[in-house]
């Protein structure tokens, strides 16, 4: 049996105790990242959804931002939901002026491009590898406007005015998602990204 990897969520803003408990329920050693010590026993992190604005910011103060660059350039396995996703983008349409990303992912995303939190929902969508669709929850989400040759779609929408709008890419040992895969019963995302970290 191969040991249970090491993962981090990132924990100075967003829905950390959400992904903690997933993690620990699938036999996760989890724990929080707040500091530069606390990511360095990492094998791999979560960048959990909240506003990724307040999360740059945090990360500056916290001086976790430069190590947190210099881990994802570097290889660490990252599974970013929501405001997660656009801290892993290497382009944001609709940011803030002077907001930086972390990166790695070759995609645009664009900020809140679902709407306002009252415009929050949730709805199936179709996973790529998954037998049964995910029950996925969209709360004041990003999508991918354009994605890189060497990144994989995984999901898209499937209804109405946003149809076909990219909402799960993975790139390499990076992995996002617009919607909250730690919200509900579903642990398929979760178990999905310890397994290419276990693979990597």
């Amino acid at each position: 049996m191969m040991p249970s990897p090491s993962i981090g969520v990132f924990a100075l803003q967003g829905d950390v105790r959400e992904h903690l408990a997933t993690l620990k329920a699938i036999g996760v050693d989890a724990f929080t990242v707040r500091r530069p010590e606390e990511l360095a026993r990492c094998d791999a992190l979560v960048l959990p959804g909240g506003e990724s604005t307040t999360m740059y910011k945090l990360a500056q103060t916290f001086e976790l931002f430069e190590p947190l660059c210099d881990r994802i350039r570097s290889g660490m396995p990252t599974f970013g939901t929501c405001a997660g996703m656009i801290m892993l983008a290497d382009r944001i349409e609709d940011g803030i002026v002077g907001q930086e990303t972390l990166g790695g992912l070759d995609i645009t995303v664009r900020r809140n491009a679902f709407g306002r939190q009252v415009d929050s929902f949730e709805d199936d969508i179709v996973f790529d590898g998954f037998g049964d669709p995910v029950h996925a929850v969209f709360i004041r989400a990003p999508w991918v406007e354009e994605v890189g040759p060497g990144v994989d779609v995984l999901a898209t929408t499937p209804w109405g005015e946003a149809a076909g709008r990219i909402v799960a890419v993975r790139q390499g040992s990076l992995m996002a998602t617009s919607f909250h895969p730690e919200v509900g019963s579903d642990d398929r995302l979760h178990r999905y990204f310890v397994d290419q970290v276990l693979q990597s």
